[in-house]
């Protein structure tokens, strides 16, 4: 698959290759969805904490006397019934992590990459450089780029003035090629990248 290679300005130089067994390749819905739900999960804290009634303050005492008083026996002001009463079968810290085989998690990032080369999403740059920290001009290499839907930018290592640049403009996000992730990639309409970034990604899924 050949896309054109654009300079900063949005001029065509030439086109370049795209590796078929990543851009092209076979995509199986039903790993990506469970490549992005292991995601999702294992984002999660899993802190949440209720107290039972073993570790609500107080209940020491009996609330009154077991028999002779015509009302419901009780030992404790904290059972669950009570106000304040400990909570039953509530969320304890748990982990939500899931496991996934490396080769099914670089199966779903191929698919992902597939949809977006067949939705014609894909920009591929001959270079992305920056003298200083700008968002003015990342502004405007964007509308030469004539991308005004939500982008992600892949950097193919660590360039403070591009990420910079980007962190005030709103759905716009930088990400280092060898951090690429199923979640990322879908949440985002553009994917622009220069030739470094390319290569990272054919290092890593080919």
């Amino acid at each position: 698959m050949k896309v054109p290679l654009y300079t900063l300005l949005g001029k065509s130089k030439k086109q370049v290759e795209l590796p078929a067994h990543i851009f092209a390749a076979p995509v199986n819905e039903a790993v990506m969805h469970q490549a992005l739900v292991r995601q999702l999960a294992n984002a999660r804290l899993g802190t949440h904490k209720t107290k039972t009634r073993g570790e609500v303050r107080g209940g020491g005492a009996k609330p009154w006397r077991q028999k002779g008083t015509g009302r419901a026996r009780h030992g404790s002001r904290r059972e669950p019934q009570w106000r304040g009463g400990g909570t039953v079968f509530g969320p304890q810290p748990r982990s939500y992590r899931q496991k996934m085989p490396k080769k099914m998690r670089r199966l779903a990032l191929r698919g992902g990459l597939t949809v977006k080369a067949k939705e014609g999403k894909i920009l591929v740059l001959d270079g992305l450089e920056m003298e200083a920290p700008k968002t003015k001009e990342m502004v405007t290499i964007l509308e030469n780029l004539k991308v005004e839907d939500s982008a992600l930018i892949l950097l193919p290592e660590r360039n403070a003035n591009v990420e910079r640049s980007v962190r005030n403009i709103p759905e716009v996000k930088t990400l280092r090629a060898n951090y690429l992730n199923l979640r990322d990639l879908l949440n985002y309409d553009w994917l622009i990248m220069p030739l470094g970034a390319l290569e990272v990604i054919e290092g890593i899924l080919g």
